[in-house]
């Protein structure tokens, strides 16, 4: 918020602005109250009365009494008549309450606009903190939870914001105003009305506590329930097809209902913190008039001091009543603050320049990618991805990454463009240890294509140019499609390289997609192609001339493939064998079937499917 101080400044003149009114239309209201019991008297007197008051007074140093005191000249154009000084008051009462009303509209307008704007940039910094952490962060804690802490706990702290300036620094000025008009009043009955505070105070802090515990909770809650939907959403044609909709209602439902028992802990002490400080205000204003009650009976205090004292408490009471919600509700927010402080303190993925810092380029591949005793664990896994892989890949080839599931293939590959860092050993390209590195200079050389393609919401143009450096020309986008045989499905669309792509690209079949995530990463021109399962969802024949397509473009590249079909493996320079998440043996199809069981036990798998 600091970051909108002049906003923020302008919204706390208008509070002292309001609360000042509120003040000074009380201490107006005496001489209303007088006219009305019978003690009027005229501004003029009035006006004398105060003069010598402040000249009497021994509390006030004479040079602030003389700066307080109503001129002469002034006190003379005052009218003496009661009723004439009583029109005088009330027009000036109705300016005063007109401009209240003015300054609490403007407070209330510029505290929003410093929590709207404070609120996106949170959500933006939020956002980009995600992005640039590293993907361990995000497997572990699960990407619908940091949405629901970029979109739903952004949501919740508006909400605690907007209390805060709209009302809760409001209403306390406003409360101290009355308070302070109560003192100057009668003092020892606002003090005795005080000497409740502690007990409100505790009252409010334990209730506070459990609101936040609650909320936290809560706030939990509605993640995983926000990730039970969208699993199955996303998910939709799985459920169907399994017929798990019973399940999945069910799993909603558990969840659904686990919400609603957080929910009902934060609505228990949210509803009883409200009458209890109620209860307590109204016994605390018994004994004040029982109090006031005696200080007329013994003469010491006028009838009119009694109203205005007992009014002057009571708008501060007022003022002050709300904000038990008030600090429920902040409470309420602060899990929320919480949540989004975790997110926003997630430390950067390696490789991206702090502030005042330059990295390296890496310059375009043109020698060999390497990998030295490299291992690797996944949060939480019970056994260790890949364990001590040596191997080298000279620029130009093009070689299989082959092996059953789980054997670490996808992991060995994904060190190369850097999205997890090796727990040992290291990973260089050109000689060059990818950790020293820009890893933006890293991935701009890097073309990836992997058998769960992405597309995003909006246009097959657009997918095809994602992650494009520069302007790109219509005939280097279609030369893309075309290499990637995705150019005569586009065409026969209406609205061809234009047409819309829904989230996730579902109204395109998975051939379709898969082919423009390949014209994609070969619009980058990329040095160094990674292609995982890339041609799994397209028929054989558009593979075979895709395959072609791709074998020609890789001229000059090094491409690492991790394949299973046969006639892929083949058109391949030199094959490496992962096992368990190790090297078990590397060479060409022939060496390997001769002396590798690894190899020879998934070939003939491949043969007999």
């Amino acid at each position: 918020m600091l970051g909108h101080s002049r906003y923020l400044i302008a919204a706390m003149v208008m509070i002292v602005l309001s609360s000042g009114t509120l003040g000074a239309g009380m201490l107006g209201a005496k001489p209303v109250m007088d006219a009305i019991l019978g003690e009027a008297k005229g501004l003029d007197q009035l006006a004398t009365t105060w003069n010598e008051g402040l000249r009497n007074s021994e509390s006030i140093p004479w040079s602030i009494g003389e700066w307080l005191t109503i001129p002469e000249f002034l006190r003379s154009e005052l009218p003496s008549d009661p009723f004439v000084s009583l029109v005088w008051i009330m027009s000036t009462l109705a300016a005063l309450t007109i401009f209240g009303a003015a300054t609490t509209f403007l407070q209330g307008y510029l505290g929003q606009t410093v929590v709207n704007r404070t609120v996106t940039s949170i959500r933006q910094r939020a956002f980009h903190a995600a992005l640039r952490s590293p993907l361990r962060s995000l497997i572990s804690s699960g990407p619908t939870d940091t949405i629901s802490r970029i979109v739903n706990d952004t949501s919740v702290l508006t909400n605690g914001l907007s209390i805060l300036l709209s009302k809760a620094v409001l209403q306390v000025a406003k409360g101290v105003a009355g308070l302070t008009v109560a003192l100057a009043y009668n003092w020892r009955v606002t003090l005795v009305a005080l000497a409740i505070t502690p007990l409100l105070y505790q009252v409010i802090r334990k209730l506070g506590k459990k609101i936040k515990r609650a909320s936290q909770a809560t706030l939990q809650s509605q993640s995983g329930l926000y990730s039970a939907a969208a699993e199955s959403l996303q998910a939709h044609r799985v459920v169907k097809v399994h017929a798990a909709e019973r399940y999945e209602s069910g799993r909603f439902h558990r969840m659904n209902r686990e919400m609603l028992r957080e929910l009902n802990k934060l609505r228990t002490a949210k509803a009883i913190a409200s009458p209890l400080t109620e209860m307590l205000t109204v016994l605390m204003l018994c004994g004040m008039v029982l109090v006031l009650g005696r200080f007329i009976i013994n003469k010491e205090i006028s009838p009119a001091g009694f109203v205005l004292s007992i009014a002057s408490l009571a708008v501060a009471g007022a003022s002050l009543k709300p904000l038990t919600g008030i600090i429920n509700d902040i409470q309420s927010s602060a899990p929320a603050a919480d949540r989004l402080m975790q997110l926003l303190q997630l430390e950067p993925e390696p490789g991206h320049p702090r502030p005042g810092e330059k990295l390296p380029r890496l310059q375009r591949h043109c020698r060999e990618i390497a990998f030295e005793n490299v291992h690797l664990s996944y949060p939480g896994a019970l056994a260790p991805a890949l364990q001590g892989v040596t191997l080298t890949v000279p620029h130009g080839k093009r070689v299989a990454i082959v092996g059953g599931n789980g054997s670490g293939k996808t992991t060995l590959l994904s060190l190369v463009p850097r999205l997890f860092d090796p727990d040992k050993g290291r990973v260089l390209v050109d000689g060059t240890d990818i950790r020293t590195v820009s890893v933006r200079s890293l991935r701009e050389q890097i073309g990836v294509v992997t058998q769960e393609v992405t597309l995003f919401r909006g246009t097959i143009r657009s997918n095809i140019l994602y992650g494009a450096e520069g302007a790109v020309s219509d005939e280097r986008m279609i030369a893309a499609a075309k290499l990637a045989r995705a150019h005569d499905f586009i065409s026969a669309l209406a609205s061809g390289y234009d047409t819309p792509v829904t989230e996730q690209g579902l109204n395109l079949s998975g051939g379709q997609r898969q082919r423009l995530s390949i014209a994609r990463a070969l619009l980058r021109d990329p040095s160094i192609l990674i292609m995982d399962e890339a041609t799994s969802m397209i028929d054989a024949e558009n593979e075979m001339h895709l395959a072609q397509a791709i074998g020609e473009f890789g001229a000059g590249r090094t491409c690492l493939i991790v394949a299973h079909r046969q006639a892929t493996i083949l058109s391949c320079d030199h094959i490496f064998v992962m096992d368990n998440g190790r090297l078990a043996d590397h060479g060409t199809h022939k060496d390997l079937l001769e002396r590798c069981d690894a190899y020879r036990a998934l070939w003939r798998g491949h043969e007999a499917t």
